[in-house]
């Protein structure tokens, strides 16, 4: 009688046919990197012409297909021996003119410098940005799963390369333009206009440049390789907000001359007064005191100006998920309407451990959380409880509230609730799916102010913010 097998073997067989797959996904890769460069387009339009003559010529008695395949066969190997024994005595140095950031779903335009270091023109080049190896590790393959996988087919989610092909644009950032070079003069220098388009929020990076020269038939490439690493980090999309200015009162803000730097009425001079015991010798007027023979003290006005929080939910379940940077990009455009206002911002989020980064008023410049926001990752280890006594702990300093949400429960109702216990303004947004309605969920107290209760369903956030 024939044995079952046991769904511990079962499981076993499924993670070793995976662990294969990505083997031969990682290998593949390389292959696939290694032809783009190496061929050109009239090289891979061969190719195909010669897996077509070879399944067309496989009878010799019935058609004369095997001499196309012999013909083309023939050239492309006389191609490649050209491009491998003549030798491609190109010498070249290059300079990117970067910019700092680049921000998702905008292209960036930069200037590439080469200089000809040879005697000879060079002519038909083409340029090829390299960048650090994107290929995921073993585990990132088996752990990560591609946003929407679940609406995959039973095949594509088994096979996971779409799964692989997702991990490698994202690691990778961006996509990159091969480029024409001009006739380049004999040692000489010339700048070219290089193109990257920014696909996902995180760090580019470069690791050099490949330059080819093609055969004469135009089919294979002889390469040089130089190494120019450099970074380029990508920030999130940013959407447009309508003028939103949160109510909320000026509030006490502890060490307000090194938070508030030069701006506004942190500690201006008020008048002069006699010392008390108990003065620090900062306030000490010391002019005064050669003038009239005692010690003399600046009297100043207190620390009071406005400060928000930008609260950030980044508990989820996947490494990767559409509700989180949808959520970042929020955080960043609001991080970046607030540049223009005169109040500090407060971003409070949990990554690897609780973080708390303040920009406005002199204090922190707003590309600096930007890059922050462009490096944030999920937290899948903690719960949302985590984040709470990072807010509690600037509560008594806060003028009002912002809070980008991940999905709405009693965790995150109760940090709500205590902020508006706390007569805080709180403006909250929640990141949810096309088919939640706000019917659905339990509001508890901020019921009673839905003009501060807002849903953001994917795939309509630009309309559901202008709606705030």
């Amino acid at each position: 009688m024939r044995s079952q097998a046991s769904p511990g073997n079962e499981l076993k067989w499924y993670k070793r046919m995976k662990y294969y797959l990505y083997r031969i996904y990682y290998l593949t890769y390389a292959i696939q990197k290694w032809f783009k460069i190496k061929f050109t387009t009239s090289g891979f339009a061969m190719i195909a012409c010669l897996f077509i003559a070879a399944a067309g010529g496989v009878d010799l008695n019935q058609t004369m297909a095997y001499q196309i395949f012999c013909f083309l066969l023939a050239i492309m190997l006389l191609s490649i021996a050209y491009s491998l024994l003549v030798p491609f005595r190109f010498r070249f140095s290059a300079t990117r003119m970067l910019p700092r950031f680049g921000t998702v779903g905008v292209k960036i335009e930069y200037r590439l410098a080469i200089s000809n270091r040879t005697n000879r023109l060079q002519r038909g080049l083409k340029i090829f940005e390299n960048v650090a190896d994107p290929r995921p590790s073993w585990q990132e393959f088996r752990s990560t799963s591609e946003p929407s996988e679940e609406k995959r087919n039973t095949f594509d989610r088994k096979f996971g390369y779409y799964r692989w092909m997702w991990l490698i644009y994202r690691k990778q950032c961006a996509t990159f333009k091969t480029v024409d070079l001009p006739p380049l003069p004999p040692n000489s220098t010339t700048e070219v206009a290089m193109e990257i388009e920014p696909l996902y929020r995180g760090v580019v990076r470069l690791s050099g440049l490949t330059i080819a020269r093609s055969d004469p038939f135009g089919i294979f490439n002889a390469c040089k390789t130089i190494s120019l690493p450099q970074t380029l980090w990508i920030l999130p999309h940013r959407y447009q907000l309508p003028p939103i200015r949160l109510p909320g009162s000026r509030r006490y803000q502890s060490g307000g001359v090194s938070l508030a730097s030069s701006v506004g009425d942190s500690e201006e001079f008020m008048s002069l007064r006699d010392y008390r015991p108990g003065d620090p010798l900062r306030k000490i007027h010391w002019k005064s005191w050669a003038k009239v023979g005692k010690p003399i003290v600046k009297e100043e006005q207190d620390e009071f100006f406005v400060r928000h929080a930008l609260i950030l939910d980044t508990f989820g379940k996947y490494q990767y998920s559409e509700s989180l940077e949808a959520a970042v990009s929020v955080a960043a455009s609001f991080a970046c309407e607030f540049q223009t206002q005169d109040a500090l911002l407060d971003l409070m989020f949990v990554g690897t451990e609780a973080y708390c980064f303040t920009s406005g008023r002199g204090v922190g410049h707003t590309d600096r959380m930007l890059e922050i926001l462009a490096a944030v990752i999920p937290c899948r280890d903690k719960s949302f409880d985590y984040l709470t006594p990072v807010v509690i702990s600037r509560t008594s300093m806060l003028s009002g509230c912002i809070c980008i949400l991940l999905s709405w429960d009693a965790e995150r109702r109760k940090l709500v609730d205590y902020l508006r216990g706390l007569r805080i303004p709180t403006l909250v947004l929640v990141i949810v799916d096309s088919e939640t309605k706000r019917d659905d969920l339990d509001l508890g107290a901020i019921a009673n102010e839905p003009e501060d209760f807002h849903l953001l369903r994917l795939g309509k956030i630009p309309e559901e913010l202008m709606k705030i």
